[in-house]
């Protein structure tokens, strides 16, 4: 048996790998065609195998995944009568779902942790078994687990297989740790509720969501991590700042901007605008219902429906509210007959769309019902595809970079199971992005089968200054529409050609965008963002006339300006101002008010002097122009 044990390479029989594998606390084997296995099971594969601990990505999943099981065994031993469904590991942790007549209370948690912690001191070995489906089901109906039926009854293979330890059993394809001794560092996190399979007809059953890690040290910084994910919810700091609200009067997933936010909303469009017309867009307005017929065409209605709303009928005619606004476009294209000179020719809308999302998966300003796309699609010839791509990519990143985002991951997604055109159009579309990533020298990954029914596109995931992960822009080569829509340049043959369209979005939607942003600053906006960007603030009624004239100034210069004149005192004046995390407040005592110098204390607590308020102007405009990005 060879084996690669920390980079040592063993050969030697079975039991001697055996001893050598505890050693080193190795939880699985992985083989040279990537095959994860149990250590104690049957090794598939050939060649040389190696050991897999739990500081790798593929340990830790089956870590957390082992861990499942031993809360679902926990679970079992305190409320017998809960019935177990699916507990999978995740990015960062694992869940299980139970069905239970009473919800689990911060108490019930407790509990299973101790029940989980006496489990993992037994020592219970981890040992798969595989029966017939016919007696799997057997199984489970005589334990009254009712789920595990439904599941084993929609697999098509005639063997599954089960994990057994400690007398707890479940079925599950594996691998495992070796035993639960091997779960070092583990906490049950929270509960919720959610429907099994994901559906709101289903039954509600309650999850717990708990993670694991290699060493106690990595749990408590990933503890730590969460409380900081907790403090910075944008949701949270939506009501504390007064950025946004919603309203079960008006329906979920629908969005109130504030004056707060609507302000840095305005200012996101005003610099969107400002850079597309830079670089050569026209900007366009569209409708928000059109004729039913009009996404039969599209393709909508056949790939789409379930996330479309019901047609609502006017003059006798279907009409939709729009999911999508490239229809649109596409008719503003056809308004006119284009000349391969013209081309390209780029449109782009804040168009706000409307999607049907479950009320399970809706989440503040992440995932709404109704938001605004930073849209834009691009018309152009075939030889043009590869360096419009480039230019869009440029762009994305100056505007991802401008926000504040230096970090991100690309992916290079492909043709889905569900698509529409030629297999040839998808290859040719799939290289000209491929080439595109290549040229511009950006590393990126390959995502199967994630591409959009028309068309391969590249995706950019941002990542915050926790390191979290966001998709937010999008580029997407589509042969299809065009087609669909008989869309057409006239050529130098004078003869007419299909254009390429090119759909692409730089920020997502707004409104995700926006919530991205809130988590990213913690509230705390850059200068040129920031709803209100400077408090002027008195430290007695005598100073109140010279504080207006200061606020006067700083708003004719186009400054965002509160005043707190009031007979409050200066320190808490300060604390509302830093509450409301304003960039800056400038104080005015006697001092200031006789000199005409101005004291500003910056939003981290640090004071600065400037001789007058011209100075002080200076200083702003540099920051707002630079659109500097860092926590000030």
């Amino acid at each position: 048996m060879v084996i690669n044990i920390e980079g040592e390479v063993v050969d030697a029989d079975k039991d001697d790998v055996l001893k050598r594998l505890k050693k080193v606390n190795a939880l699985a084997l992985k083989s040279a065609e990537g095959h994860i296995f149990d250590i104690s099971g049957d090794v598939g594969g050939t060649g040389e195998l190696t050991a897999v601990t739990i500081d790798s990505p593929e340990g830790l999943a089956i870590c957390r995944h082992s861990t499942s099981h031993i809360m679902a065994h926990a679970v079992k031993d305190l409320y017998p009568s809960a019935k177990v469904t699916i507990g999978p590991s995740t990015e960062d942790g694992f869940y299980y779902d139970f069905d239970i007549d009473t919800p689990f209370t911060p108490d019930d948690l407790s509990a299973i942790e101790k029940a989980m912690q006496k489990i993992i001191k037994r020592n219970n070995p981890f040992v798969r078994k595989t029966m017939s489906k016919a007696d799997a089901i057997e199984l489970f109906k005589a334990m009254d687990e009712d789920y595990k039926v439904e599941i084993i009854e929609a697999i098509e293979a005639d063997e599954v297989s089960l994990y057994e330890e400690g007398g707890f059993v479940d079925l599950c394809r594996g691998p495992h740790v070796p035993s639960t001794a091997s779960v070092r560092a583990f906490k049950l996190l929270k509960t919720a509720g959610a429907y099994w399979r994901g559906d709101e007809k289903n039954k509600m059953l309650q999850r717990i969501y708990g993670t694991a890690f290699a060493t106690s040290e990595d749990l408590k910084r990933h503890i730590e991590l969460l409380e900081e994910i907790k403090r910075r919810d944008h949701r949270r700091l939506g009501r504390e700042l007064d950025l946004f609200s919603m309203s079960d009067d008006i329906g979920a997933g629908l969005i109130l901007w504030h004056p707060n936010g609507a302000m840095i909303r305005k200012t996101i469009e005003d610099f969107w605008r400002e850079e597309h017309i830079k670089a050569g867009y026209k900007l366009l307005y569209t409708p928000h219902i059109a004729r039913i017929d009009l996404w039969k065409k599209s393709g909508h209605v056949d790939f789409y429906k379930d996330n479309m709303y019901t047609p609502m009928d006017i003059d006798g005619a279907d009409y939709e509210i729009k999911p999508m606004n490239c229809p649109f476009h596409i008719a503003v294209y056809k308004s006119a007959l284009r000349s391969y000179r013209e081309l390209p020719i780029k449109y782009a809308e804040l168009g706000t769309v409307y999607r049907y999302e479950r009320s399970g998966v809706l989440h503040g300003l992440l995932r709404v019902r109704g938001f605004t796309q930073d849209d834009a699609h691009i018309f152009c010839r075939i030889d043009q595809i590869e360096s419009e791509i480039l230019d869009v990519l440029d762009f994305t990143l100056y505007v991802l970079r401008t926000f504040g985002f230096e970090k991100y991951d690309v992916y290079l997604s492909t043709r889905p199971e569900k698509y529409v055109g030629t297999l040839d159009n998808w290859e040719i579309a799939t290289e000209a992005l491929r080439k595109a990533l290549e040229k511009k020298g950006l590393k990126y990954e390959t995502d199967p089968g994630e591409g959009v029914f028309y068309g391969p596109k590249i995706d950019i995931k941002v990542k915050d200054s926790l390191n979290r992960q966001w998709q937010c822009s999008t580029i997407q080569v589509d042969f299809n529409l065009p087609e669909r829509f008989d869309v057409a340049y006239r050529a130098s043959d004078d003869k007419d050609h299909l254009p390429i369209m090119i759909h692409r979005a730089l920020m997502g939607s707004l409104e995700r965008f926006f919530g991205i942003l809130i988590e990213h600053y913690a509230g705390a906006f850059p200068l040129w963002l920031s709803p209100v960007q400077v408090s002027v603030l008195t430290i007695s009624e005598r100073q109140a006339e010279f504080a207006k004239e200061t606020a006067g100034v700083l708003m004719k210069a186009g400054l965002r300006v509160e005043t707190d004149l009031g007979d409050e005192k200066i320190g808490y004046k300060i604390r509302q101002s830093s509450i409301k995390k304003i960039p800056y407040a400038i104080l005015i005592g006697d001092k200031e008010m006789e000199s005409q110098s101005l004291t500003v204390r910056k939003r981290n607590g640090e004071n600065i002097s400037f001789a007058d308020i011209n100075s002080l102007l200076d200083f702003l405009r540099e920051e707002i122009e630079s659109r500097r990005y860092g926590h000030k």
